[in-house]
């Protein structure tokens, strides 16, 4: 039986670099993005490079829970599953709500990949050892650490929400490990680094993402994004390759791996147990596992 990988958002940058990356590690790899044209051409290229396996593009749009729902169950109809990368991320300079209504940064960076994990549970025991990989970010720093609701008070700002909303996943990550401990599946968060990509290009240049205090430095502030997201997106692709593969964390979980590939320390805020409930309660109540409950 092939080994089978699916990496969300895998159709440029980062995601097309681990996509590729796990392909060249012998798996059969399922590559999810929204954008056919896009996804035909990523897969196309992996192709080229005569895997073990040949990729193949599932279409989705990963910011609507209904789409992610449809998609676990068509990856769960193809039987086990060896490595789940949920390495979608969207951060967006003025507020905007989701498909369901849901805060949108929230909505794509937190409960889309948790509805996706969640739901995929029963095909990644089933290809136990499997390994469940969410992307992080150093982002997280400068988040709101409170989750009694979807959105924090004040205003809004996309650098601060994405931090936030990447603080909840991986405060669920650290969790899903402890549950998924002996279970033969093992969950790591891997942090890229930053990286030249289109969701960098994009939003790291206006000074409406960051608080006003923050615009008041924004020419140091706005250069230290340009030095953080200058590389190459196959050296941020390392982390999260290294967690789907490494052989020497096997029989480990719970880590987070670092944008040098190696474990580091979990981000401050991300193992407090008030902060792990109230992210737990939001993501059942906003992304219940049977649609409707």
């Amino acid at each position: 039986m092939s080994r089978t990988a699916v990496v969300t958002a895998g159709t440029a940058g980062i995601g097309w670099e681990t996509a590729l990356g796990l392909a060249a590690a012998g798996f059969a790899v399922t590559v999810v993005g929204r954008n056919a044209e896009r996804g035909a051409r990523a897969v196309e290229r992996i192709n080229a490079t005569e895997p073990a396996h040949p990729a193949r593009f599932l279409a989705t749009d990963l910011a609507s829970l209904g789409a992610v729902r449809a998609l676990a169950g068509r990856i769960a109809a193809d039987g086990p599953l060896t490595v789940l990368v949920n390495n979608v991320g969207a951060m967006f300079p003025d507020r905007q709500d989701s498909v369901d209504g849901i805060e949108a940064t929230f909505a794509v960076n937190h409960l889309s990949p948790y509805l996706l994990t969640e739901l995929l549970l029963p095909a990644l025991r089933a290809g136990a050892p499997s390994r469940i990989v969410n992307v992080t970010s150093g982002a997280i720093g400068v988040a709101k650490r409170r989750f009694d609701a979807v959105e924090p008070s004040g205003g809004y700002y996309g650098f601060h929400w994405y931090g936030r909303a990447k603080l909840a996943h991986l405060a669920y990550t650290l969790d899903l490990a402890e549950r998924l401990r002996s279970t033969g599946t093992t969950v790591f968060a891997a942090d890229p680094g930053g990286a030249a990509t289109d969701m960098t290009n994009g939003t790291m240049s206006d000074p409406k993402i960051v608080s006003p205090g923050l615009r008041l430095l924004w020419p140091l502030v706005r250069r230290k994004f340009e030095r953080s997201t200058a590389g190459p997106a196959s050296v941020a692709a390392r982390p999260s390759v290294v967690a789907a593969t490494d052989p020497a964390l096997d029989g480990r979980t719970g880590l987070l791996i670092g944008p040098r590939a190696h474990p580091v320390a979990p981000f401050r805020g991300s193992t407090d147990a008030r902060t792990v409930a109230d992210v737990l309660r939001l993501s059942k109540q906003l992304a219940p596992l049977v649609e409707g409950r």
